[in-house]
């Protein structure tokens, strides 16, 4: 039977469901070239408008994930493991999980991405540390893998290039939204990795991609449901992005954060509590730790011991980073020309605040892309942020600033000031409810 792309299309505008061959076909075209960029757009399209049912799903992802290399680590002697954060503000989860997992015998490797509107890219973040190579070819990442217990490097060409190609077609037709390409769009990388447990870390809240809560519930029954049915162990965690999850948000000021958390010399404790709930369900789902709570008694010892800070080094080095980064991150992360405290226009306690104009405030000082060819300046960005609840007066500052230049600097102070909600009392506390298992998703 001679297999005609636009047959596909019709028969998902027209809310059918496609076959496993079918959904194989376009997307195997589509990676060879048979399959033009407008019949993809126009695939993304009847999608976003008439969904795919999760068979549909796990064929896409599994499709996309065929489209390139799949990655072996068979030859490791313990489990091998990966997280993934669906984006916010402040979320440098993946600098401290990654080598606390290694630190207990899970190897971890992580294909992060860059950032893009007003979420921070993990990618983007290690490119402020001098000489860490974001792009290693094959043998020198798994040779990492091996040494460190973790490797913290950005997608190859080589896998899962169909995802890659159609990513950028739903980035300018409006359809980034759909959760079931959402869905095949984060399961295709990680499958092609080759890992045997993934935990995702799917957020909610005014700095998400999925604001209310029901959505991201959404977004983590697909990912969960259709990872398990691909084949690859998972769990979710829906976690809280109504405020920045770090007191720091910014490339540079994100990875001194991190490294202050890994040797106990300032750990923010909501980063630290979502850092070690995800520690912990990846250690049961691995077998590393018989259930959770003991998977979370690891992860502490794992990082108050040094374990983990030492993974850390380790990775970085390996990766062409300095060799004392840890001792000496003064001398190695570059600072801004301009600090100063930035005040709120009045006295009261933060009682919301809009996240993601947080983080476009970020981007205002350059520290994140309008678009993917946007350069960064890794540098700029705001720590010592306040979080709900603090009482801001002429003595306690929303955050300090990091600024390239004045004129960068009073635009991001305007845009935080913004995003500050002041009244007279702080919200309340539980702004998501009582967990479920994390076999469908936890929620904290």
């Amino acid at each position: 039977m001679v297999f005609l792309p636009q047959e596909v299309i019709a028969r998902k505008r027209d809310g059918n469901v496609l076959t496993n061959e079918e959904i194989a076909a376009f997307i195997a075209g589509f990676a060879k070239g048979s399959v033009s960029h407008a019949q993809a757009a126009a695939f993304a399209m009847a999608t976003y408008f008439q969904d795919m049912t999760m068979p549909e799903r796990v064929a896409l992802t599994l499709a996309m994930r065929d489209s390139g290399d799949v990655l072996d680590w068979s030859d490791l002697d313990g489990p091998v493991a990966d997280k993934h954060s669906t984006g916010g503000v402040g979320d440098n989860v993946s600098l401290m999980l990654a080598p606390i997992m290694a630190a207990m015998g899970v190897y971890v490797p992580m294909i992060s991405g860059r950032g893009l509107g007003h979420t921070g890219g993990t990618l983007d973040k290690f490119d402020a540390i001098p000489g860490y190579q974001t792009q290693p070819d094959n043998d020198l990442f798994r040779r990492v893998v091996r040494q460190a217990g973790c490797a913290i490097i950005g997608q190859t060409a080589d896998l899962a290039p169909a995802d890659k190609a159609l990513y950028a077609i739903r980035d300018v037709t409006g359809t980034v939204e759909s959760i079931a390409l959402i869905t095949a769009s984060i399961l295709s990388k990680k499958l092609a990795a080759g890992l045997g447990a993934l935990v995702l870390d799917v957020k909610t809240g005014s700095g998400a991609f999925m604001p209310t809560l029901d959505r991201s519930r959404e977004l983590a029954q697909s990912l969960v449901e259709v990872a398990n049915g691909a084949g690859l162990k998972t769990g979710a965690l829906i976690t809280d992005m109504n405020e920045p999850l770090a007191s720091a948000a910014g490339n540079g000021l994100e990875v001194r954060n991190a490294v202050e958390f890994l040797t106990g010399r300032h750990q923010d404790p909501r980063l630290k509590e979502v850092t070690l709930s995800l520690c912990a369900v990846l250690a049961e789902m691995t077998g590393v730790a018989g259930t959770v709570g003991a998977g979370r008694m690891l992860a502490e010892s794992a990082l108050s011991s040094g374990r983990a800070t030492e993974r850390f080094a380790i990775m970085v080095h390996a990766l062409g980073g300095p060799g004392d980064f840890i001792d000496n991150l003064d001398s190695h992360l570059a600072t801004a020309p301009i600090i100063r405290d930035v005040f709120a226009q009045g006295t009261g306690t933060i009682s919301a605040i809009d996240t993601r104009g947080v983080g476009m405030a970020v981007v205002a000082l350059g520290g994140g892309r309008s678009t993917p060819t946007d350069d960064i300046d890794h540098r700029v960005g705001f720590d010592r942020l306040a979080g709900l609840g603090t009482r801001l007066d002429a003595h306690t500052p929303i955050a300090r600033i990091h600024a390239r230049d004045e004129a960068s600097a009073i635009e991001a102070e305007r845009r935080i000031r913004a995003a500050y909600v002041l009244g007279d009392a702080a919200p309340a506390h539980a702004l998501i409810p009582d967990a479920v298992p994390y076999t469908t998703s936890q929620e904290i």
